[in-house]
């Protein structure tokens, strides 16, 4: 693990140093950007929106029992863009999107491909990590933006189905309780997040040898990598944000 990880930063610096060489074609950074946004963005706004209809349903009755139902949306938002939509969103492009690009990259070396850029005096890195790695950043703010929207909006529609929270009193919350350091951090998180998911998968596509089986089998281990690493990051930059001031 602290091998793989030692990877993922000396590629991800190397990555970087390509970017500011001005070699990175535009075109195929937005080519990866739809790639990753089409493939993921319809499973991260459904779990997002069922996560937070959930949530709602939970709460609803609970916070009515208490005389808090005015308190609905605020809790609810602050849950979703501290926390699920981040969280759910970056997961559901790592397990859609991540595996793709290490499926994409693992065929690429067993195919000797990564040894043809090197024979051109390409660097692989730079030429494939780069690329995907600004995309995801990108595009993962953004389907973070769309979810948290969509999250919000689920919230609303339940607790009126459900208690009959009338929207306004609703929405009130949540303009009352919602933070500005919220979303920074949450957009913070979606960029640091998507960056992980394309290292992360595109090291582990890199590091493949061997055949069609170990494709598959790198597959599953970008899926699984990605998902620990996502989640200590998720815990590092929530301590880092808002642990400091518990206490």
């Amino acid at each position: 693990m602290i091998k793989f990880l030692g990877q993922c930063v000396e590629n991800l610096i190397t990555a970087v140093k390509y970017m500011f060489s001005g070699t990175v074609a535009f075109s195929n950074v937005i080519c990866q950007a739809a790639s990753i946004g089409y493939d993921s963005l319809s499973i991260s706004l459904t779990i997002v929106f069922i996560a937070s209809s959930v949530i709602a349903l939970q709460i609803s009755n609970q916070f009515l029992m208490t005389g808090a139902e005015s308190y609905i949306g605020g809790f609810l938002t602050i849950a979703l863009i501290r926390e699920i939509a981040p969280g759910f969103a970056a997961l559901a492009i790592g397990a859609r999107a991540g595996t793709a690009i290490t499926a994409e990259m693992a065929n690429m070396k067993v195919t000797s491909q990564v040894d043809a850029m090197n024979v051109l005096k390409v660097n692989p890195i730079g030429y494939y990590f780069a690329p995907r790695i600004l995309a995801s950043s990108i595009t993962c703010v953004f389907v973070v933006v769309l979810a948290e929207l969509v999250g919000v909006i689920a919230g609303a529609i339940i607790a009126y189905c459900v208690i009959g929270l009338h929207p306004d009193r609703y929405f009130n919350s949540v303009w009352l309780m919602l933070n500005t350091k919220d979303i920074y951090v949450s957009l913070l998180k979606g960029a640091i997040f998507g960056i992980i998911i394309a290292d992360v998968c595109s090291t582990v596509g890199y590091n493949t040898q061997g055949g069609a089986k170990n494709v598959g089998e790198s597959t599953t281990k970008s899926a699984i990598l990605c998902t620990v690493y996502l989640l200590v990051a998720d815990l590092i930059i929530g301590f880092l944000f808002y642990g400091a001031s518990i206490g």
